[in-house]
């Protein structure tokens, strides 16, 4: 039976400082010399899902921001995309406008990303900027105003702000049949939360089944924590909470293990599959 192991990064996979632990490395590079098939799904972009996993041989593609896109380390392209259509982002853009929203965009352009702001009003935001450029060499543009964006391939939005700022806003964009969202907390700020915005048929879910088709799979098994992990719960076969995952989805696992500050991932997959 060919078995896909996926597992989300921040929360999961990832020690609080944003890094792998050695003995996450370890048996992970272990596990895939020896024939296991491993992969990530996340809401981080390649800028910082490379570096993330610099040092561990994954050879199976990658599902980030949500399931936008899906990545080929190896050949380092996008092997798919999904970019908004016009008609959502007019709408997305009308809202963020209207309600003086500030954020992140991003493209996707013959195969290069670019993220796009108009300013950092938040500090955090100015700590999303600052650590994606410290830790990742990320590049940003700032631009005047995101509706100038709107003839460009977009595929996603990315809004970082207080829970009852952003949850009237996520209301209005989850009624819009041209966007699909997800609003969830941030991991490392209990404070902040994420809303996020893309194409209606990109999410967790439409990426795990892009791989099980893509990859010819009979089986999956997901590892997650939060509550943008649900779709990759409702992809997989076998769905694995770690215990710091929030109530919400440890109701919809079949199992819970070790804390990501635990390596419970990696543990469990050693204990399986050595």
């Amino acid at each position: 039976m060919k078995t896909l192991y996926i597992s989300d990064l921040d929360g999961t996979l990832l020690q609080p400082d944003v890094k792998l632990s050695q003995n996450t490395i370890q048996i992970l590079n272990r596990l895939i010399d020896q024939g296991m098939l491993f992969s990530v799904a996340t809401a981080r972009s390649i800028a910082s899902v490379k570096p993330i996993l610099k040092e561990v041989k994954v050879s199976v593609p990658v599902v980030l921001m949500n399931g936008v896109c899906i990545y080929d380390l190896q050949r380092e392209k996008y092997i798919k995309v999904e970019t908004l259509p016009k008609s959502g982002v007019d709408k997305l853009m009308e809202i963020i406008h209207d309600h003086q929203l500030k954020g992140f965009a991003y493209t996707i352009k013959d195969g290069v990303m670019s993220t796009y702001y108009e300013a950092l009003s938040t500090p955090a935001l100015k700590n999303f900027y600052q650590e994606r450029v410290d830790l990742y060499q990320k590049r940003f543009t700032q631009i005047d105003d995101f509706r100038s964006l709107s003839e460009e391939p977009l595929i996603y939005f990315s809004l970082l702000d207080q829970y009852d700022r952003l949850e009237p806003i996520y209301n209005k964009l989850a009624a819009i049949p041209e966007l699909n969202c997800v609003f969830y907390k941030d991991n490392y700020s209990p404070d902040l939360w994420y809303l996020e915005t893309y194409h209606k048929t990109a999410s967790k879910y439409h990426g795990v089944q892009f791989l099980r088709s893509h990859l010819g799979l009979d089986h999956i098994v997901c590892f997650g924590d939060n509550r943008n992990d649900f779709p990759l719960f409702e992809a997989s076969d076998h769905r694995i909470a770690v215990k710091n995952a929030v109530p919400e989805l440890q109701t919809k696992a079949d199992q819970i293990i070790g804390s990501n500050t635990e390596d419970g991932v990696a543990l469990w997959l050693q204990q399986h599959l050595s």
